[in-house]
């Protein structure tokens, strides 16, 4: 893949046509994600390393938190790659609940997991990110490195300031997340966040407790359903079907 144009977009002002060209690729980004996830319904996104091989407990977890999730009738996404993302997808299939997976162009190829019913490979972080938050009902963040990071502080940054509610976000791994709980905790002593700014979010290492703190925003969460569910094959749009 390459990332020319990504690179000489954060280069700086460039011309005026070569920022309209990239603005239009940033458009067909959208509308790449768009077809392909119109119709996922109500979804939970699980975020984590690609490093965690099967038989770590991080692993281990997220792929029995996606089949409980799935079984409530979720639908689950990822990154779509190996570790944490695979663990969720299978977790997923295995729960027989619609497994998706969202990718990134990154410069070292990243293979798919064998777990996915529907994928999409966006080009552009920013253009990824809006669509995992356009279409999902909740996160779940397992533990992982500066791009799980960077979700979850996108998304409690938007729910601080109201662009998202009712949305719950559960982070999974007390001990991996210990320094991080503590930042929290000094953020609300220096008042740099409100007390409450946070109370959408659980810490834990009970499958049960966040799978339960899922369930209590259920009735609130925003419909993700459409009016509207025949897909226009003009678009390249296809139906998904979802397992009862």
């Amino acid at each position: 893949m390459n990332n020319n144009s990504e690179n000489a977009f954060l280069a700086g002002p460039r011309s005026r046509w070569k920022e309209f060209l990239f603005s239009l690729e940033v458009l067909f980004q959208f509308i790449k994600g768009f077809r392909n996830l119109h119709f996922v319904g109500p979804c939970i996104t699980i975020f984590g390393s690609a490093r965690f091989l099967s038989e770590d407990v991080y692993y281990q977890t997220a792929e029995e938190m996606a089949t409980q999730l799935g079984k409530m009738g979720f639908a689950i996404m990822t990154g779509g790659g190996p570790g944490i993302m695979e663990a969720a997808n299978k977790g997923a299939k295995k729960a027989g609940a619609l497994s998706l997976g969202c990718n990134i162009e990154l410069p070292f190829e990243q293979h798919p997991n064998p777990y996915l019913d529907r994928m999409v490979t966006i080009r552009y972080f920013f253009v990824r990110k809006e669509l995992l938050r356009k279409y999902s009902s909740g996160f779940v963040i397992m533990p992982g490195g500066l791009g799980t990071l960077d979700e979850f502080f996108e998304v409690i940054t938007l729910i601080q300031t109201g662009k998202m509610k009712n949305f719950p976000v559960v982070v999974m791994g007390l001990e991996y997340h210990e320094q991080l709980m503590g930042y929290f905790e000094s953020l609300i002593k220096e008042a740099t966040v409100g007390s409450t700014d946070f109370q959408h979010i659980l810490f834990t290492d009970d499958i049960q407790e966040a799978v339960a703190h899922i369930r209590s925003f259920a009735e609130k969460l925003p419909d993700k359903q459409l009016p509207e569910n025949t897909p226009l094959w003009i678009l390249g749009e296809r139906k998904i079907n979802r397992k009862k």
